[in-house]
């Protein structure tokens, strides 16, 4: 593959340098990470043998505002507390802190495979929600274990603290959803490398027999940990498969685990993301170009992801990817507005939800 280089300049002139790199594909398989800690719940399996029940998908968006989940990025001292080494525990067991976290407590660094290189409050690339004037940006060069090259893909995490304001996270009884805005650059700033980019994903759990090796209770009933989500995915004309620059989402998962190719993005620019989560443990997964909310016309596709059915929302998070060759920037993204919705459950079982202002407490949205 030939290589080439790009230079990216994105709000407050923060400039990112992209060269040519190699084809991987992202983690796979869900872990542990929770083990028996809420293991008193339902003593009832979350995996599923049915199909999808034929019903109409939760849309994004659908019900409430949880009330401060939030992050505008408009705030003038929004800043990120870099705290290198980052942590690497999914590479090298271990984890390195205190790591790094945004001064308003809202984002931390992933302790699994650490921060990106780049967080940073910024100017919006181009036009996006009304009234929005920043977003954040985020990017990354030296992925993986910090001090060493690995010369495969490599990717860091940048999560929302939801455990601030829900504790346990959220129940799938309250029908949770996430929404962001996802600022796709044009292919000339894009990392040259065919392959994931982007993640947008979700932190569930379930009631289920534990997997993973290392997982002390493997094999037994408790509380099982996975992460469904969509790819952002990059196809490279220098690589010899495709005869021009293209991307495409991809989601993560079926209920065998497996990957499924999503809509091709035709247009760049601002994209709206969502995912949602209805009272039956399906994932729903949501996109369009532009800004606007999400319709039932933007569903791609609804699951039980790894055929469990999911009982709690945890948190939601973000991916960068990048070839891990110490000088290979990855693409630059930038997004904007992410907020988490709820429905009310007595709401529910009365009337159609509708989009309202933010009313309800905390413990509402938790409950």
């Amino acid at each position: 593959m030939s290589s080439r280089t790009l230079t990216a300049a994105i709000g407050c002139g923060c400039t990112l340098v992209i060269l040519a790199s190699m084809i991987t594909s992202a983690d796979a398989a869900p872990r542990w990470r929770w083990g028996r800690m809420l293991s008193s719940g339902p003593q009832r399996t979350g995996r599923v043998s049915t199909p999808v029940p034929d019903t109409p998908p939760l849309v994004p968006g659908t019900g409430s505002l949880v009330k401060n989940v939030v992050d505008d990025f408009e705030s003038e001292d929004w800043t990120w507390y870099y705290r290198h080494p980052k942590s690497s525990e999914e590479q090298d067991k271990r984890m390195r802190g205190p790591m790094g976290k945004s001064k308003n407590g809202r984002w931390f660094e992933g302790p699994k495979r650490g921060t990106p290189d780049v967080v940073k409050r910024v100017e919006l690339p181009a036009p996006g929600l009304e009234g929005s004037e920043h977003g954040m940006l985020i990017a990354t060069l030296h992925a993986g274990i910090p001090g060493r090259v690995t010369y495969q893909m490599q990717q860091d995490d940048l999560i929302y603290n939801l455990g601030r304001f829900a504790r346990s996270g959220m129940s799938v009884a309250d029908s949770p959803s996430v929404v962001v805005r996802v600022y796709m650059p044009p292919f000339e700033q894009w990392e040259d490398r065919s392959g994931p980019s982007f993640g947008f994903r979700a932190g569930c759990y379930t009631h289920a027999i534990i997997t993973g090796d290392d997982h002390p209770d493997a094999g037994e009933f408790g509380v099982q940990e996975y992460w469904p989500g969509m790819f952002i995915c990059f196809e490279s004309s220098h690589d010899g498969k495709f005869e021009e620059d293209g991307a495409y989402i991809r989601v993560r998962c079926n209920r065998n685990g497996g990957e499924i190719r999503g809509p091709k993005i035709e247009q760049l620019g601002w994209w709206t993301l969502g995912l949602s989560f209805s009272p039956d443990g399906v994932v729903h997964y949501f996109a369009s170009p532009g800004v606007d909310d999400l319709t039932a016309e933007d569903h791609i596709t609804s699951q039980f992801a790894y055929a469990y059915r999911t009982e709690r929302l945890k948190t939601f998070f973000f991916n960068v990817c990048t070839h891990d060759d110490g000088k290979t920037w990855s693409t630059p993204w930038v997004i904007d507005d992410p907020q988490v919705f709820f429905v009310n459950r007595r709401q529910m079982a009365t009337k159609p939800a509708e989009k309202v202002a933010a009313t309800a407490s905390e413990e509402s949205a938790a409950k």
